[in-house]
């Protein structure tokens, strides 16, 4: 009896432990940051598809837009890893993020203003700099203000206010080009901005943990880069998470512009509507999942939910191979929320626990974008050769076959990183 009385005792002292260090962000907190992943998502939907169709209304040459294109995906590559590592050595990340967003608005509010070729490539390098930099900035915000013992919840909640920012963007700029003007989409991204601001600035700074936000460890000095990224790559478990990052991106990042040309040549009348659905549902879809999947992260553990989000994935691309009926294509592109969902969600979620101690969370993420940048950039070009050589059938099935093998390898390789114990 007494024995079972000390041990309550002890489990009694650990747990008021842990609530004594556990942050309890505030309202105004918490709803600040919701709002700001919201008009972030605004901001940035502006980059999309509706660039194309701006230039060309603009009367731009496809050589053009695509050279536009390409050095924006090239520079948002190679700025990953430097982006990461700007947002490790600073200390005030509301900061960081303020000026990066301002950045991306500043950058669609002169793409629409001057539509020349100088200008537009500034706008497009700008905004592929900011974003590497706002993406981890906004996951550090997370992980500073609510902790390791919420944080799968956390960015469930983000990415489910960034899908539904994506999807009524999407749906309020497509309707803005369609009755005002496709310049009008850019002064809509640049105006999101203000919103995005001033959600931002209702985050009180002094709940957010620089050390949490970082990588958990009190930073006594800077490691230079080189130092730091060889100390990730001696981590097997980021190596091979990042690797099936990649795989993912290499199976995906081709799979609904494909479908789209499918939908374009078996239902042209009714293809813009087919396209938009298929775009657009998904992102409700994870709007309505990503919560769930983060509860059931800290329920479950990492690895089983990846195993969902690559399975999805894989059935994708075969169902693919094998439907012809243009609404069922779109039916089947509704996997795909399922797949966004867990990805959105278990890669900060992944590299928030491997990283923990460390001081170098977000560095780790830019080095996981880079991956994820890497495999999207093969995918689009490998999977379009494939498919003007050998057909859609053949380059869906590799699509589908390279994400059986990602499915495999997190099955086989990747350990569950889900932490032991909560901590704050």
């Amino acid at each position: 009896m007494q024995n079972d009385a000390r041990d309550d005792h002890v489990t009694s002292s650990k747990n008021a432990a842990i609530a004594h260090k556990t942050p309890r962000p505030s309202r105004a907190s918490r709803r600040g940051l919701d709002g700001f992943v919201f008009f972030t998502a605004d901001v940035q939907t502006g980059f999309g598809a509706f660039v194309a169709v701006y230039l060309t209304a603009e009367k731009w040459t496809q050589v053009d837009i695509g050279l536009i294109l390409t050095i924006g995906s090239l520079v948002g590559l190679a700025s990953q890893i430097p982006g990461g590592a700007a947002v490790d050595a600073t200390r005030s990340m509301r900061r960081t993020a303020a000026t990066a967003i301002i950045a991306i608005g500043a950058g669609a509010l002169a793409l629409a203003a001057w539509p020349i070729f100088a200008v537009v490539l500034a706008s497009r390098i700008a905004q592929a700099v900011a974003s590497s930099v706002l993406a981890p900035a906004m996951a550090a915000i997370s992980l500073g203000l609510v902790g390791r013992h919420a944080i799968g919840e956390r960015l469930g909640r983000n990415a489910s206010f960034a899908s539904l920012g994506t999807g009524l963007a999407a749906a309020g700029m497509g309707a803005c080009g369609y009755y005002l003007s496709n310049r009008a989409v850019f002064f809509v991204a640049a105006a999101m901005v203000v919103p995005a601001l001033i959600s931002l600035f209702q985050i009180r700074p002094d709940e957010i943990n620089p050390e949490r936000a970082h990588g958990g460890r009190p930073r006594s000095g800077s490691a230079d880069i080189i130092s730091a990224l060889r100390s990730l790559l001696a981590d097997r478990t980021l190596v091979i998470f990042a690797g099936c990052v990649m795989l993912f991106q290499f199976a995906n990042a081709a799979m609904l512009p494909l479908a789209a040309s499918m939908l374009t040549l078996r239902s042209s009348q009714a293809a813009t509507i087919l396209v938009a659905t298929a775009i657009v549902v998904p992102q409700f879809i994870v709007a309505a999942l990503s919560p769930w999947v983060g509860r059931r992260a800290e329920l479950w553990g990492r690895r089983p939910l990846l195993i969902l989000g690559f399975g999805a994935l894989a059935v994708r691309g075969a169902l693919f191979v094998v439907v012809i009926d243009p609404h069922l294509l779109v039916a089947v592109q509704l996997l795909d929320g399922i797949s966004a969902a867990v990805l959105g969600v278990l890669t900060p979620l992944t590299i928030a626990d491997v990283t923990r101690g460390t001081g170098h969370f977000n560095l780790a993420q830019g080095m996981v974008g880079c991956a994820v940048g890497v495999g999207a950039a093969i995918s689009t070009t490998l999977i379009g050769y494939l498919s003007d050589h050998f057909g859609s059938h053949t380059a869906f099935l590799t699509m589908a076959g390279i994400a059986a093998g990602g499915f495999a390898v997190v099955w086989l390789s990747m350990p569950e990183t889900r932490p032991n114990t909560s901590e704050g």
